[in-house]
C-alpha cells in the first residue's frame, strides 16, 4: 500500500481526503497536519510515500514545507493539492520540489492515480498547471530583480515618495529614479503603480504564501 501523509489547514478537506482513501485498499493514511511545521514532524515519524500538500496555511506555508522536506532529506514525493493556479503559486511550488500539481476539483479516480504515479516518480500536472508552465517555458526568461530594486518597490507600494525612499535607504532621488527604470524595465511595465502590481503578482513583495 501507498502510505499517504495529509497535509490542509481545513479539518473538513482532511476528513474528507482520509475517508476517500481510506476506502481504497492501495492507500493507507498514516498520518494528517495542518500547517508545514507539523508536517515536517510527521513526516519524520511516519516516513509517508507521497504528501498531499496544501499550500497557502497559516504558519509554515506549503511550498516552505516542501523545500524544507527536501532539505531535511525526507524522500516522500510531494502532490500539491490546492485551489490555486496563479503563477506565484504553481512555480515556486514546483521549484521547491513538488513532483505534481493539482487542483482541488480533481475528480476522485484522477487523483488515485495521481497518487500513484507521484509515488512511482512520475510528474503529474493539472491541465490548468501544465499550460501555465508551458506559458512560462515559451516566454523570455525573466530578469531577477536587485535586492535594491526590491528595497525600492517595497517602500514605494507603502505610499513613499520617491524623496522619501531615497531618505530612508541613504540614497538619492536619482538613485531611486534609476532603480524604478530598471524595475520596470524588468517587469515589463511603465509606471509606479503597474510595477508594484505585477511585483505583488509575483510574489516578490510582501503578504505572499
Amino acid at each position: 500500500m501507498i502510505g499517504l501523509l495529509i497535509v490542509d489547514d481545513h479539518p473538513v478537506v482532511r476528513d474528507g481526503l482520509r475517508g476517500m482513501f481510506a476506502g481504497d485498499e492501495r492507500f493507507r493514511v498514516l498520518g494528517e497536519a495542518a500547517d508545514g511545521n507539523e508536517a515536517l514532524a510527521v513526516a519524520r515519524a511516519v516516513q509517508p510515500d507521497v504528501v498531499l500538500m496544501d499550500l497557502r496555511m497559516p504558519g509554515m506555508d506549503g511550498v516552505t514545507a516542501i523545500r524544507a522536506l527536501r532539505e531535511q532529506g525526507v524522500p516522500a514525493r510531494v502532490l500539491v493539492l490546492t485551489t490555486y493556479d496563479t503563477d506565484s503559486d504553481v512555480l515556486p511550488a514546483i521549484k521547491a520540489g513538488a513532483t505534481g500539481y493539482l487542483l482541488k476539483d480533481v475528480p476522485r479516480e484522477e487523483l488515485f492515480r495521481a497518487v500513484s504515479a507521484a509515488y512511482r516518480g512520475e510528474s503529474v500536472l493539472s491541465p490548468a498547471v501544465a499550460g501555465r508552465l508551458m506559458g512560462e517555458l515559451r516566454s523570455p526568461a525573466r530578469e531577477e530583480l536587485s535586492q535594491r530594486e526590491l528595497e525600492v518597490l517595497g517602500l514605494i507600494a507603502q505610499g513613499c515618495s520617491n524623496r522619501e525612499t531615497a531618505s530612508r535607504l541613504f540614497i538619492s532621488e536619482a538613485t531611486v529614479k534609476t532603480h524604478l527604470l530598471h524595475a520596470y524595465a524588468k517587469l515589463g511595465v511603465r509606471d509606479r503603480a503597474a510595477a508594484v502590481a505585477a511585483a505583488y503578482a509575483r510574489g516578490l513583495l510582501g503578504g505572499q504564501q
